[in-house]
């Protein structure tokens, strides 16, 4: 057979239920096979698009997405979706066509560099030229992508190989010999992180992005619940433990709450688990939580010390760490009265000061307040993706999530546009739970084609825009650091969403009351199909609290 049709039988073999991609020159016989080769296509309107559409799916589902392109813009469009899939560890296949082999280094139409271009940005890549082996590169693919520290693989497949007749035969078995994560954790350790946390009068459980990957999430409530731990997660790991329990501090980091911040600064025990003290979380680093020791647990032991020191480095699988380190604890039978000082004085700083903000004296709505009725008019329930600013911030903290995998967004990057493809690829992996996409009147305008997309595949979506005319976390930081110097900040009322949105053939409604906001948006969640909501907020709101930029946490300033 051709080597394209038994690229069919391997994500079959792979169990891939859907791929997400755009044709071109390049990969026409790979979409060839794919017209009879039984898997789901979602023909997204944009490369880009369908990067973040496979990395919608595979935070939302923890399988593997995959995404097809082709050659030279093809190829050059997925960077920017590698790239976010690498910083934010999400497990996506990426199979672009190459031209030619003969013509490669030639300058030949449509082509580029792919190997080269993403070597960077990648978990792994691979360049096909022998189409007997293309069976094997994409298993490989597929076992590197998503095991270990979870990361994008590229496969580039020049037109003439893809086209090759091959005898296939079903790949049993994989030789990687120089890929061999460690996931137990080293016991002795583990015992050493125990003691750590049974002695310790200030402890705080620093949960990252790593435990949802690790779908860890009720081991660390098992954790949590073998003392008083306080908990607080980074935007990555929100849902990973209830965002209403009772240990729970909020988010941390540059608009994390006081508690979170403040437990942190004052710790003399911090158990980072999954987490890599990013520059949000850590403010100045060399005044980043003066006082403590660190437990740090990470599959990827390139984390381990790379910003701030581990005292208890445990390599692996938090999946598996944490239960032994649960078990370890309990056996200790450690005296639990000696959290009462710090976890009162913990629970002061959340009376003093919690998350608020000043609402209107009219019906203007003031964007945290779009975000509870968002959570009072979904019950919480909801898958929600986000793009990146103001919007995404006040998401994390006033939708309070209860479990993992609800909550999808770029983290690592910052990819604005991610947000519209995103809940694409969550709908379409999860199509029983409700998927709401929060975005910005600026992030929705980078990938606001796959509205046809949505419209199309009937993939039912609701897009709430927080717009508030402008680049809202531009023009704060404008405000707060440039003079309120408000350089290409703004934005005019082009174009009306309602019209572009039923344009594409979408329901569309403005909402501008906050007395009736909630009504509305459970009649937009009630609309058959995909429905987007334009929701004028007030247009000068900031997000506090706030860390500024090299400062330390205990300086938070709103």
């Amino acid at each position: 057979m051709r080597a394209v049709d038994a690229l069919m039988k391997c994500l079959k073999a792979e169990d891939v239920e859907v791929v997400f991609g755009y044709p071109g020159g390049a990969n026409l016989p790979t979409y060839d096979a794919l017209a009879s080769g039984g898997t789901r296509h979602i023909l997204v309107r944009h490369e880009a698009g369908g990067g973040h559409a496979a990395e919608g799916y595979a935070k939302a589902t923890g399988k593997t997405g995959v995404c097809f392109g082709t050659s030279g813009p093809g190829a050059t469009n997925l960077v920017t979706t590698i790239v976010d899939a690498m910083m934010d560890s999400v497990p996506v296949v990426f199979i672009t066509g190459q031209v030619r082999t003969d013509l490669i280094g030639t300058d030949g139409f449509q082509e580029a560099d792919t190997l080269g271009i993403t070597i960077p940005a990648v978990k792994h890549s691979f360049m096909v030229t022998d189409a007997t082996g293309l069976p094997a590169r994409i298993h490989e693919a597929f076992h590197l992508a998503g095991s270990g520290r979870p990361g994008p693989v590229v496969v580039d497949i020049p037109v003439d190989v893809s086209r090759e007749e091959i005898d296939y035969e079903p790949v049993t078995e994989l030789n990687l010999p120089g890929y061999q994560p460690v996931t137990e954790g080293n016991a002795k350790q583990i015992r050493q992180a125990a003691k750590a946390l049974a002695s310790a009068k200030r402890p705080v459980l620093y949960v990252g992005g790593g435990v949802i990957n690790g779908n860890a999430s009720q081991e660390l409530r098992d954790l949590a619940a073998s003392d008083r731990f306080p908990v607080t997660c980074t935007l990555m790991a929100l849902g990973a433990y209830p965002g209403t329990g009772d240990q729970w501090l909020g988010m941390l980091g540059m608009h994390g709450t006081r508690a979170a911040n403040y437990a942190m600064d004052e710790a003399d025990l911090i158990c980072a688990i999954g987490a890599r003290f990013d520059d949000r979380i850590t403010g100045k680093l060399d005044e980043f939580a003066p006082n403590a020791k660190f437990i740090h647990i990470d599959i990827d032991p390139a984390e381990i010390s790379k910003n701030v020191p581990a005292h208890i480095p445990i390599v692996g699988d938090v999946k598996s760490i944490l239960p032994a380190l649960t078990k370890e604890y309990r056996a200790l039978d450690a005296d639990t009265t000696r959290l009462d000082p710090w976890l009162e004085k913990i629970e002061g700083w959340k009376e003093k000061y919690p998350l608020s903000y000043e609402d209107s004296s009219d019906n203007e709505i003031k964007p945290q307040y779009m975000i509870e009725a968002l959570y009072e008019a979904t019950g919480g329930e909801a898958i929600v993706t986000s793009d990146v600013g103001q919007h995404q911030m006040w998401v994390a903290q006033y939708y309070h999530f209860p479990e993992p995998r609800r909550w999808i967004n770029s983290g690592g990057l910052g990819t604005m546009g991610f947000g519209l493809p995103a809940a694409i690829g969550a709908k379409v992996g999860c199509p029983d739970q409700q998927v709401v996409c929060v975005t910005g009147d600026g992030s929705i305008q980078m990938n606001v084609q796959e509205l046809a997309t949505c419209v199309t595949e009937d993939i039912d979506v609701k897009i709430f825009i927080m717009n508030n005319g402008s680049l809202g976390m531009v023009r704060q930081w404008q405000e707060l650091f440039w003079d309120e110097n408000y350089s290409h900040v703004h934005f005019s009322e082009s174009p009306d969403f309602v019209k572009l949105a039923e344009a594409y053939g979408m329901k569309a409604f403005r909402m501008t009351d906050k007395t009736t906001l909630v009504d509305e948006m459970k009649a937009a969640l009630e609309t058959p199909g995909p429905v987007l909501c334009d929701v004028r907020v007030t247009p000068e709101e900031n997000v506090y609290p706030m860390i500024a930029p090299g400062m330390p946490a205990r300086e938070m300033v709103g």
